[in-house]
């Protein structure tokens, strides 16, 4: 994997709301990614206080969360957060299981049984410090670039 991405700390978690697969634009433009015309187009409302967003832009990620290795196509909106979301459609093409109770989920990937545990909370907080750091470090750039 790329020094650049390996760097970039991804954490997932559930979409609950609509479950679509967003990455930050920045993040795509900052590593790089391609991205494509999306084939159907459509607005938001609800991500922000400034009216609608057009989502226009389609990226694939490649991911690996451990042993685990995969792709996602994600639309692409210019937000607030660093995280990939693997929603609905996700899980429904890896026909993928969640114990509602363990917060686990479980899918076949190459023959083999995978399951994703969530982090604990030291693991928690030691992400949220690093992406504290990076928000800085984002902030610092921008203003040096104006």
């Amino acid at each position: 994997m790329d020094d650049t991405i390996s760097e970039l700390m991804i954490q997932l978690f559930k979409a609950p709301l609509r479950g679509l697969e967003w990455p930050k634009m920045s993040c795509c433009e900052k590593l790089s990614l391609l991205t494509t015309k999306h084939p159907h187009p459509y607005k938001l409302q609800w991500l922000n206080n400034s009216g609608e967003l057009k989502v226009t832009k389609q990226v694939l990620v490649f991911f690996s969360i451990g042993k685990y290795n995969n792709e996602v196509l994600c639309d692409v909106v210019p937000m607030h957060t660093s995280y990939l979301l693997l929603g609905c459609p996700w899980q429904f093409d890896r026909k993928v299981i969640h114990d509602g109770y363990t917060n686990r989920y479980t899918f076949k990937h190459l023959g083999k049984n995978m399951t994703l545990v969530p982090l604990i909370p030291r693991q928690v907080y030691e992400d949220q410090l690093k992406l504290q750091d990076s928000i800085e470090k984002f902030k610092e750039n921008e203003l040096k670039e104006e």
